[in-house]
């Protein structure tokens, strides 16, 4: 790069992607000095962007949190037999994953913007047609449109705010859009038990219009922009988002470095991601995705109150309040911790958080199989299930979808991600669906299951998960394949 080529911390891109690509020092994995100038610049643009964009993620949690409170009342208004509730609760699952695998695609095409746009569109629809449903076959239509909605909301709103956050504040800002989840799930329940199931189904709208009208404000991705070609777009964005005194000469070499060389290869395709040069991100994301649903948070978030139950509580209601409570200021904490305490260490103290709180709750089931201790079974199963919803909260809730979205090249992100966001969702289907059958089988060895996927998921993140706290996402990519 030439200094003629650099005034006023503009770059001139199209001059710039003619040179050829120099090649990085060898010792990928190894700290740089941080851009002081962008690191320190305006992030109100930045802040501004990620809470637009978890609007999004905070209908997410509206839409998976309405099933719960609203069950006995559309059953009865629409006389609905428990099959046909349960098919409408399984819809949400279905079309996300249906939303998953065409979630890359989609984000890559026309931009994480237009991506977002698309899924608030679907939330709309299906929220409408819940409020204005009959019967079971609209009900059904609207679930499936709002499934498809969060499936693909799940992979473009982490992937759009690690592309355009600072690296020193990348991690905390991307769990911003679980914490969002979680708070969107809290309030549904909440409203649920006020409100009816069709006033419910209005509010499901309220943050698709914040996400609507949000977006006519921030800029796209810059990174999507500089891939796609758009490079006055691309330098317009990073300037936006960096404040207009910073100088972005260095984050913008950076990224056009990272563009040129990923635009000389060809394009990509699923079987592809079995290549040497991707595997390693591909067994990391998708790893990462298996474990966390592997620990049974789906089954033991959807049958709270079941579990409660099962473990002699003679009335749950207390138990399910402190666990949709506990989740905020633990997801929140995650939030805070990530960007000091890195994605390694927090994520293991998660995991082996949720394997202590389900040997907990087995040992209460164990108790009350051997009519053991029985006064001291209920105390045991709520302390057991708190500490598991507390320490998935604080990491593994989010860490898996921070790294999901630092880890692959941006020429194989969108089909990645895909993949990744397609086994998270098949992964909440199995659990939620078996963990009935696994309890009706042996309510301890369920238990004592998911804290053995705890341990697994330890050595996982210990053996093949590196550390990308102050990270860029082009030095992580380069420290993954090298």
């Amino acid at each position: 790069m030439r200094n003629e080529d650099v005034e006023n911390g503009e770059i001139n891109v199209v001059k710039y992607m003619q040179e050829p690509f120099i090649q990085k020092g060898s010792d990928a994995c190894e700290e740089v000095e941080s851009d002081k100038s962008v690191e320190n610049g305006s992030i109100g643009m930045v802040l501004l962007s990620t809470f637009v964009a978890v609007c999004g993620s905070f209908s997410f949690g509206t839409c998976v949190g309405y099933s719960a409170p609203t069950q006995a009342a559309i059953r009865e208004d629409l006389d609905l037999s428990l099959a046909q509730f349960s098919m409408f609760g399984s819809l949400v699952t279905i079309g996300a994953m249906l939303g998953a695998i065409t979630s890359g695609r989609i984000t890559d095409f026309i931009g994480r913007k237009g991506a977002m746009r698309i899924s608030t569109g679907f939330c709309i629809i299906g929220w409408i047609a819940v409020f204005f449903s009959k019967g079971s076959s609209t009900l059904d239509l609207g679930r499936l449109f709002t499934g498809y909605g969060i499936g693909l909301v799940s992979y473009v709103v982490p992937v759009y705010i690690a592309e355009i956050a600072p690296k020193n504040l990348r991690g905390m800002l991307a769990t911003t859009n679980q914490l969002m989840i979680v708070i969107g799930s809290s309030v549904s329940f909440l409203l649920g038990s006020v409100i009816n199931w069709r006033q419910l189904a209005l509010a499901g709208l309220m943050p698709c219009i914040c996400l609507l009208v949000g977006l006519c404000f921030i800029p796209e991705s810059p990174r999507w922009l500089a891939k796609v070609g758009r490079e006055k777009e691309f330098q317009l964005a990073l300037r936006k988002l960096r404040g207009k005194d910073v100088d972005i000469s260095h984050e913008a070499i950076e990224i056009m470095d990272n563009i040129e060389t990923l635009q000389s290869l060809p394009k990509v395709k699923m079987l592809d991601l079995l290549q040497r040069k991707y595997v390693r991100a591909v067994v990391i994301g998708v790893g990462l995705m298996a474990f966390q649903q592997s620990v049974g948070i789906n089954g033991i978030g959807f049958y709270t109150a079941e579990t409660f139950v099962a473990a002699g509580l003679s009335s749950a209601k207390s138990g399910t309040v402190a666990y949709a409570c506990i989740q905020v200021p633990f997801t929140m904490l995650g939030a805070i911790l990530m960007d000091k305490s890195g994605r390694k260490p927090l994520i293991t103290v998660s995991a082996s958080g949720t394997f202590l709180g389900c040997v907990i709750t087995g040992i209460a089931f164990f108790f009350k199989d051997q009519s053991l201790l029985l006064e001291w079974v209920p105390t045991l199963a709520v302390a057991g299930v708190l500490i598991y919803v507390a320490s998935f909260a604080i990491g593994l809730g989010s860490v898996p979808w921070v790294v999901m979205s630092e880890v692959f090249p941006i020429n194989v992100k969108g089909i990645a991600g895909s993949l990744v966001v397609l086994v998270a969702w098949l992964g909440a289907w199995v659990v939620s669906y078996t963990f009935n059958f696994l309890m009706s089988w042996s309510s301890p060895g369920t238990m004592f299951l998911y804290a053995g996927c705890s341990l697994l998921t330890i050595l996982f993140v210990v053996k093949v998960v590196p550390e990308t706290k102050g990270k860029t996402l082009e030095e992580i990519q380069s420290c993954i394949s090298s």
